[in-house]
């Protein structure tokens, strides 16, 4: 098992972002006082990545940016997908890595497995490999 560098990790992440957000980015560049619009694209923004981060990445292990990214989502023991639960969990627990002044999502540059609080908490590691 080879574990993801930082800084692969983050460019998925920022795909994720974007892909989930595009809506809303395209809806404000097309009409920038439309609320309404932008309201109702802020429900399918948080529909993409409900499905992206959370089904997609809990059942096959890969978001669309860690796919393009050729990285997956497993467990760290067998390295088998972490399930939509875990996966969900996993990006709530990311508020831990959070509050320590952003320390958690430094904290795959010198660890061993490259994990984050989160990962660490949910058992569960980001592998490079499809």
């Amino acid at each position: 098992m080879s574990y993801a560098h930082w800084s692969v990790r983050v460019v998925a992440f920022l795909i994720d972002c974007l892909a989930c957000a595009a809506p809303n980015i395209i809806a404000g560049v097309l009409d920038p006082g439309a609320t309404g619009l932008q309201t109702g694209l802020l429900l399918l923004s948080l529909a993409l990545l409900g499905y992206n981060r959370w089904w997609r990445a809990g059942r096959t292990g890969q978001s669309w940016g860690k796919q393009l990214m050729e990285l997956r989502l497993a467990g760290p023991l067998d390295g088998a997908e972490t399930g939509v639960r875990r996966a969900f969990l996993r990006d709530l627990a990311h508020v831990l890595d959070t509050l320590p002044c952003f320390l958690g999502w430094f904290w795959p540059i010198w660890d061993r497995r490259r994990q984050t609080f989160a990962d660490k908490v949910l058992a569960t590691v980001v592998l490079v490999g499809t």
